[in-house]
């Protein structure tokens, strides 16, 4: 059945399922966003290396693999134009694997994992898991080792339950230690061969010598597909849709919306799951940097990089909390979102939302001239809530900034839930975003 949303609807969609399928780890994140900018006419860039930047033309860079940065420079592009920015991020909540992690005991074996941002543990249990990552390879430049990504694809791992008989009160709650409850079970073991199974492993599907890997960096990640739920297919659940949802819709956005003046910008972050503060999250000044490199290629100078934070915007794009009506007391009485309305507007005077009125103002009259659905949200006075990676960007970028984003339930869950119709209102507010001359 097809779904009425601003963006006609299901297509939008089956290009956020292929997106969820590709990007199984940061790395592919930034490769799944490249394949798709790449498509769309945009030419590569090169981290460290000059840039020869012509106005009316669209770029991508990778930086450090896991973090990439898309613009388009307007045909009239001006110093005083500024940049429209939207940023998101491409890491998820989950486990990644340790060295050495295989442990053998009693006729099993199960692969040693440490946690990854905040999880909720129950919901990574009996699921098909896989891995993806970075492997690092020996080569013969001591300083420029080898990097390959990979994608294991194959359900290679699940972490089981106990059953309910052992444990009868487990529906007052359990708590998962990760270091006991929540290691993957991995196979059989079958004695001193098991010893570096998952090494080996990698191996054999990157075609090179056990030896010849020095490091990796692998997370487990849920392998089912997506699918719609409901009446009329209203909602679409999946994992990683937090925060998949906000690169499709940017990617589908930067690609479509133009504008004559000024330079669109996307991003999309790695760490933002556990702070945002490495040399390729938002809380590094590689962004700003980058900005200023394409001020600099334009031919602007150091100053009119530093005036443009005036005319400058951005929007900080990741998921909201939609209403769950099992839990009604966690939500404020009358800014709670509900799926299928549109996407959030999030404000926090805390500022773990960034909360600008004028932005906030510019966004709704966007969508009110688009007939675009919209909420807004805030939190409970009394629940903490989350936080996004506005408030941390902006301040290595001084420009004012929003937050919005897709409502969804069990946020952070191995596998979540959102309106169907609501990706597409994300996408044609970005859209017009990026395509208002101002």
């Amino acid at each position: 059945m097809e779904i009425e949303s601003q963006s006609g609807t299901k297509s939008g969609i089956e290009r956020l399922e292929e997106l969820v399928q590709m990007a199984v780890s940061p790395y592919h994140t930034v490769q799944a966003a490249a394949k798709r900018l790449a498509a769309a006419g945009f030419e590569k860039l090169r981290q460290g290396e000059a840039w020869e930047l012509t106005r009316g033309r669209s770029y991508y860079a990778p930086l450090y693999g896991s973090c990439l940065v898309a613009f388009c420079i307007g045909e009239n592009a001006e110093a005083a134009d500024g940049f429209r920015i939207g940023a998101a991020h491409g890491d998820f909540p989950g486990f990644r694997i340790k060295p050495a992690p295989e442990l053998e005991k009693d006729g099993y074996v199960r692969l040693n994992v440490e946690g990854y941002g905040g999880i909720n543990h129950m919901s990574w249990l009996d699921r098909p898991l896989s891995a993806a990552g970075k492997v690092v390879l020996r080569s013969e430049h001591l300083l420029a080792p080898g990097v390959q990504i990979l994608d294991l694809k194959d359900a290679l791992f699940t972490i089981p339950n106990l059953a309910v008989h052992l444990q009868r009160d487990m529906n007052k709650g359990v708590e998962l230690k990760r270091q006991s409850h929540m290691l993957p079970l991995f196979g059989l073991s079958g004695g001193d061969a098991d010893e570096k199974l998952f090494l080996r492993l990698i191996s054999e599907r990157l075609n090179v010598l056990p030896e010849d890997i020095l490091d990796y960096e692998f997370n487990l990640y849920n392998a089912e597909k997506g699918c719609f739920v409901g009446l009329d297919d209203a909602f679409y659940q999946a994992p990683r849709l937090d925060n998949l949802t906000s690169v499709e819709a940017l990617l589908e956005a930067l690609t479509k919306g133009k504008r004559s003046r000024g330079v669109n910008v996307l991003v999309v972050f790695d760490h933002e799951e556990i702070g945002s503060r490495t040399k390729q999250g938002a809380g590094s000044m590689l962004f700003a940097a980058v900005l200023e490199k394409i001020y600099r290629c334009l031919g602007f100078d150091a100053g009119s990089f530093q005036d443009a934070f005036a005319a400058s915007m951005m929007m900080s794009v990741d998921v909201a909390h939609a209403l769950n009506p099992a839990y009604e007391n966690h939500y404020d009485p009358v800014n709670k979102n509900v799926m299928g309305r549109g996407f959030s507007i999030k404000q926090a005077s805390s500022q773990t939302y960034v909360t600008d009125s004028e932005v906030i103002g510019i966004v709704q009259q966007i969508c009110d001239a688009g007939n675009i659905p919209y909420q807004k949200y805030v939190n409970h006075s009394d629940e903490r809530g989350g936080g996004t990676l506005g408030s941390i960007a902006a301040a290595f970028f001084p420009v004012r900034c929003a937050d919005i984003g897709i409502p969804i339930l069990a946020m952070h869950s191995a596998r979540e839930t959102m309106g169907a119709a609501d990706l597409g209102a994300l996408s044609a507010y970005l859209t017009r975003f990026y395509e208002e001359e101002g």
